[in-house]
């Protein structure tokens, strides 16, 4: 399983990220709090690099001491800083994310607004799009204008450019003005989408049941739709496309904070995919891609914070080894 040259490029939003030195306690209780870089998009774009894939980050930072560090950190790691502009008028988003003791999270975010929402259409590096093979994205940058207006653009221009379109809605609520508003504007951009990626809680917060089944999932499928996931934490993977379903067991692995592990599956996922989509259509291969996506999503888990805690590729396949 090669992984591709082609180019990754994520869209949307990158921020700081602060992290309590001790987990299972509220943000009012916390003693203090590391800073880590964080955002899934940007998340995604180094897993893809770590595993020694092609990336590049579209976005806006803010031009402040975090913003520069935030630049600096994924070019550090290989990714492409080509796509970003800075803001002089506006911060670079942080988030306060408290580790409950289960290892879950829950945010109080700092955004208003925050530069990453102020990313205007003509801002965007169209050229670096356009060269992509794949362009993935979340729902944070619909929530507002202009970003949501320069994230229906990359969209538009990667579509025409052939760029498989790659869609982790990456459900932030406090975020939102509403849950209506949210789901609607989640599902706005749906159909087009040819790879879809929620997760256990997405899935039941889109479909308004509380099953987590083949039916719910296959609920939203769409007909140009290569390929939809669902990720179920310690319990795998299952995977739905036109001719075929199943589900991907997970890795038994020391949990210490899930921050990344599902930017870690998608980065995995699509630095296997980038060169080859055919694999979408053949369930031996996809499983083998999905089982080295869910090792490295495992991986994720192990370490505090998303960035320092994303694999390298041996680390995958030490764990798929058994050794």
């Amino acid at each position: 399983m090669a992984n591709g040259s082609g180019l990754i490029v994520s869209f949307g939003e990158m921020l700081i990220d602060f992290v309590p030195i001790v987990s299972g306690v509220s943000l009012a209780e916390a003693p203090g709090f590391l800073k880590a870089p964080g955002g899934a998009p940007a998340n995604v774009a180094i897993a893809v690099a770590r595993l020694g894939g092609k990336a590049a980050f579209v976005g806006k930072l803010g031009d402040d001491e975090f913003g520069h560090m935030l630049a600096g950190i994924l070019k550090e790691n290989g990714v492409s800083a080509d796509g970003i502009t800075m803001d002089k008028g506006a911060r670079t988003a942080l988030a306060f994310v408290t580790l409950r003791a289960d290892g879950e999270r829950e945010f109080m975010f700092y955004r208003n607004p925050s530069a990453d929402m102020l990313l205007q259409p003509d801002e965007l590096n169209l050229q670096l799009i356009r060269s992509a093979k794949v362009f993935h994205y979340g729902s944070i940058s619909l929530i507002v204008e202009p970003c949501r207006s320069a994230h229906l653009k990359a969209m538009e221009v990667a579509k025409e450019a052939g760029c498989l379109l790659s869609y982790d809605p990456n459900l932030r609520l406090p975020l939102w003005p509403s849950a209506e508003e949210a789901r609607k504007q989640i599902l706005s951009i749906w159909e087009k989408a040819d790879l879809i990626k929620v997760s256990d809680v997405e899935l039941e917060f889109l479909t308004g049941s509380d099953k987590i089944d083949d039916d719910s999932a296959l609920s939203l499928w769409h007909p140009s739709l290569k390929l939809l996931l669902v990720t179920l934490g310690e319990h795998g993977s299952r995977y739905y496309t036109k001719n075929f379903k199943g589900s991907v067991d997970a890795f038994h692995v020391n949990t210490v904070d899930t921050t990344g592990a599902g930017d870690s599956f998608v980065g995995a996922l699509l630095s296997k995919i980038v060169d080859d989509q055919s694999i979408l259509e053949d369930e031996a291969r996809l499983r083998e891609v999905l089982k080295f996506a869910n090792a490295c999503g495992a991986i994720t888990t192990t370490k505090k914070g998303a960035i320092p805690a994303l694999p390298k590729e041996e680390d995958a396949l030490k764990l798929i080894n058994g050794a």
